[in-house]
């Protein structure tokens, strides 16, 4: 990179979170799912599956961020083709997060380390061990069901904490499941997004499995999140279904 960018589009909502609390001011645009930092004030560019190629074009960006699974390849080429600078990310897995973080942030933004990620990577180093280990279904879809497979960045993090999801095999990496004919699990995590499960839409489908209901944007964010997420992703999976031979509130 000959000098850094003044101005950065981000196709990416923990992305846009990183940028904007590391270099404040350096964000142009961003997705309508952008929604961390609260009041981020730049222009709107569509979704992260459809964003407006032309108005991103306009902004005249030193560099767009992205991300190979949460935005179209097309999108991302031509962007290209109009002579924009576009970085793309891949993150599943924990490791894999803090590196590409570190990249976009320093090779891509021109920023130093932040003392949020530094933070973050500590709080995940420093993780009590868990012997006893407990088995979830993770949907993140509804009509159709579709739950966490093989090789995801939530999924490390869950296995983190010492719950093992039962598609983690699965050849697919967000895999379509019967409710009726599920493996065996001692509880079912129910994220806030990208499907909105909440107390009255998830848990009645399994009646027989403590629910955990977590936040969408710590189980799958990227960014500044991390620091707090092993605490609160921990207290509630506590909560769902305390591990065996602990009581809850314990």
């Amino acid at each position: 990179m000959s000098h850094p960018p003044h101005r950065v589009v981000s196709l990416v909502p923990s992305l846009t979170e990183a940028v904007a609390a590391t270099g404040p001011g350096l964000l142009v645009g961003a997705t309508r799912w952008c929604s961390h930092p609260a009041g981020l004030d730049v222009a709107r560019i569509g979704g992260t599956k459809n964003p407006d190629v032309p108005a991103i074009i306009a902004l005249a960006p030193d560099l767009v961020i992205a991300n190979e699974e949460e935005n179209r390849r097309a999108d991302l080429d031509a962007l290209r083709a109009a002579g924009l600078r576009v970085m793309v990310t891949e993150v599943r897995s924990l490791p894999q997060a803090f590196a590409e973080l570190r990249r976009v942030l320093a090779d891509g933004c021109g920023l130093a380390p932040p003392g949020w990620l530094e933070a973050a990577e500590a709080a995940w180093r420093d993780l009590p061990a868990h012997p006893r280990r407990r088995t979830a279904v993770v949907p993140v879809w509804r009509r159709p069901w579709m739950a966490l497979g093989r090789d995801t960045f939530a999924g490390d993090l869950l296995a983190r904490l010492g719950v093992d999801h039962v598609f983690a095999g699965h050849t697919e990496r967000y895999p379509r499941f019967d409710v009726a004919d599920l493996p065996p699990a001692d509880l079912v995590v129910l994220p806030d997004e990208p499907y909105r499960f909440t107390a009255a839409d998830g848990p009645e489908a399994f009646p027989h499995l403590p629910a955990a209901l977590v936040s969408g944007r710590h189980l799958t964010w990227y960014g500044p999140s991390l620091a707090e997420a092993p605490a609160v992703l921990g207290e509630a999976l506590r909560r769902a279904a305390p591990p065996p031979g602990r009581a809850a509130g314990l």
